[in-house]
Parts: C-alpha cells; structure tokens; sequence
C-alpha cells in the first residue's frame, strides 16, 4: 500500500474540520483557520483541499439541508474520519520525535 502524506495546507484544514466536528463547512473553517492562525486563506483553496482529504479517506461529507438564508443553497459539511484522526496522530509524533533531536543552544548566543 502506498504511503499517503499530508501536505501544510491539507494538515491544516484537517486540524480545523478535528476542531469543528459534525459542523465543519467551507467558510466556518475559513473563519476558524483566521481567528487560530491569524492567517487568511481562499475559500477555493479550503474547498479543493477538503475535496482531496475526501478522497484520499481523511474526511468525510454529507449534504446539510436547504436553508432560505443560503438562497435554496444546501451546505456540504465535513467530518474527519477515523484514517483523519490516526494520520494528524503520526504526524505530531514524527514532529515530536523531530523536535527532540534539535540540538539545545542558547538563544542569547544567536
């Protein structure tokens, strides 16, 4: 089986759709990746790569209901699943593992 790897932007916006649960949307993540990262992002960007995770089985979808707010428009919401889950969790360790060989110096020595 091939080795599937997150990139920046894909661990980010899987991050959010983690944080958010059953209400993660397209804009809702925009927002919640502005105010946690203080970083503004494309709303077609976070699409695209909600659509990549879906594909490659990190999030999952379903279609919400038809609102009058959204002009008849249904929401497409994203769960992270449980492949998500086990991907940010080796991630982090492999950062950790990482961070731990990053020889201590002293910052007053820069």
């Amino acid at each position: 089986m091939k080795k599937t790897y997150l990139g920046e932007f894909e661990e980010l916006v899987l991050m959010i759709v983690g944080i958010l649960g059953e209400e993660a949307y397209g804009n809702l993540i925009v927002k919640e990746i502005e105010i946690q990262q203080k970083r503004t992002v494309n709303l077609s960007a976070v699409h695209i790569t909600l659509y990549r995770l879906e594909d490659k089985g990190f999030v999952k979808s379903k279609m919400g209901g038809v609102t009058s707010t959204r002009g008849g428009r249904r929401k497409r919401f994203f769960k992270i699943s449980n492949a998500g889950f086990s991907i940010l969790h080796e991630m982090q360790e492999q950062r950790i593992k990482l961070w731990k060989l990053i020889p201590q110096v002293s910052i007053s020595g820069i």
